[in-house]
């Protein structure tokens, strides 16, 4: 994500001094019920494990988790590339290609 992008969604938060609800408690609410949202789009869809046609709401609900996991980041001071770039090695790590290419087990079970 780009910082100019983050930028903006903390700008919105303190324009509107919400930063003193920002807590990490309500932060970590605030994403699982954004991440039940987008998970309730392909609530009843059968087989449509897609849901192309929801590809706006997808995009929205998305949206929020991402928005909230930023004030979150920030709540904690942490860097999201710094982060997520610490996972992806720790994930390199327990899901090596040469036994999870095309094997959906957990790391434990590989």
């Amino acid at each position: 994500m780009k910082q100019e992008t983050i930028n903006e969604i903390l700008k919105f938060r303190d324009d509107r001094d919400w930063k003193q609800f920002h807590n990490p408690k309500d932060l970590a609410i605030s994403i699982s019920l954004e991440a039940a949202e987008l998970l309730e789009i392909f609530q009843w869809s059968g087989q449509d494990i897609t849901c192309v046609d929801k590809k706006d709401k997808v995009a929205e609900e998305l949206a929020d988790v991402v928005i909230y996991s930023v004030l979150m980041a920030d709540a904690y001071g942490l860097d999201l590339d710094e982060i997520v770039q610490k996972k992806m090695e720790l994930n390199g790590s327990k899901y090596p290609v040469d036994k999870a290419k095309g094997n959906s087990e957990k790391y434990s079970n590989l």
